[in-house]
């Protein structure tokens, strides 16, 4: 009680002056002393509602039915096992490459195919990219979610188009915004009168070839009332690091993943495969799946102490 009606408001005329804080401070101290409030959303048969960490999880791109289908449904056993909420992702199309012979996926059609079977399969929601106007409607024939790649956040018919549809959309904040700049692409989805949102954090532009992750953009997108997602193996990438193709640094998911969890976040995002090496798109920072139930672990036990904490604290207020 006193932080929030004493000491926060001298904290914010204190920092007022100084521009480099003032965009923020002000969001991230408001977010620590007023506790946030995390708006409801339905993907599927789930209910996301802030009580329990959720995944978005698979590989990074179609690989063919049986491979896909078998990463997802141990991802699904693990999930069950630690009481985590599952939604499996897969791309049809790679739109984004380094290089025009990058390997793409099946494209939409066969993707979606294969993505329906998936989910009827493995009984879970399942998600994938959308790259123009023209794939939303058999996109969300097939899809529970659907998800804006960063790089395309900011494009406003695509956006709204997808929100418009009734499908849950997750969009993933571009390496090239400021956190609170967010706030107006919820406000395009929201104009499609969908409340079932989501955004995500995938690292932010660093000089070349390279992404850091500022952990102050989580309190500040939780402020928009949605659930916010941390991708913890995009995060890790060396976009264009490797000439014709990107580089990434998996060594660094456990340790950006587990300071997301103790920022609050309400789910992750990972691409996740048996054999990463082995894999057509994204080889270098997708995790290995044989370790994601330990990090679940982490993740999870982090998470229970943020939200221990957090409800001790609206206690005493």
């Amino acid at each position: 009680m006193f932080l929030r009606e004493a000491l926060l408001p001298l904290l914010l005329r204190t920092i007022e002056g100084y521009d480099i804080f003032t965009r923020f401070a002000k969001v991230f101290f408001v977010s620590l002393c007023k506790g946030d409030i995390m708006k409801t959303i339905h993907v599927g048969n789930l209910t996301i509602d802030g009580s329990k960490l959720f995944l978005i999880a698979g590989p990074c791109v179609i690989e063919g039915y049986d491979r896909t289908l078998m990463i997802g449904r141990e991802i699904k056993k693990i999930c069950e096992r630690l009481g985590v909420q599952y939604i499996f992702k897969a791309s049809y199309d790679k739109a984004n490459r380094s290089s025009y012979h990058s390997f793409r996926g099946p494209g939409l059609e066969k993707g979606l195919e294969i993505l329906a079977d998936i989910k009827k399969e493995l009984q879970v929601p399942v998600l994938s990219d959308v790259h123009d106007v023209t794939q939303l409607a058999p996109a969300s024939q097939v899809l529970d979610m659907l998800q804006i790649p960063a790089f395309l956040c900011r494009q406003t018919d695509l956006v709204y188009g997808a929100a418009k549809t009734g499908k849950p959309v997750n969009v993933k904040k571009g390496q090239f915004m400021a956190p609170e700049d967010m706030k107006n692409v919820i406000g395009k989805m929201e104009e499609a009168g969908n409340p079932n949102l989501a955004v995500t954090e995938r690292g932010a532009s660093f000089g070349y070839h390279n992404l850091v992750v500022d952990m102050r953009s989580f309190p500040i997108m939780r402020q928009f009332g949605y659930p916010v997602i941390f991708d913890a193996t995009h995060s890790v990438q060396l976009p264009g690091g490797m000439g014709s193709t990107t580089g990434g640094q998996r060594e660094f998911i456990p340790y950006l993943a587990r300071a997301a969890a103790a920022s609050g976040v309400d789910g992750f995002f990972m691409e996740v495969h048996d054999n990463p090496p082995e894999g057509l798109s994204d080889s270098t920072n997708m995790l290995y799946l044989s370790s994601l139930e330990g990090l679940l672990k982490d993740l999870i036990a982090i998470n229970e102490i943020v939200k221990k904490d957090k409800a001790e604290g609206l206690q005493k207020q």
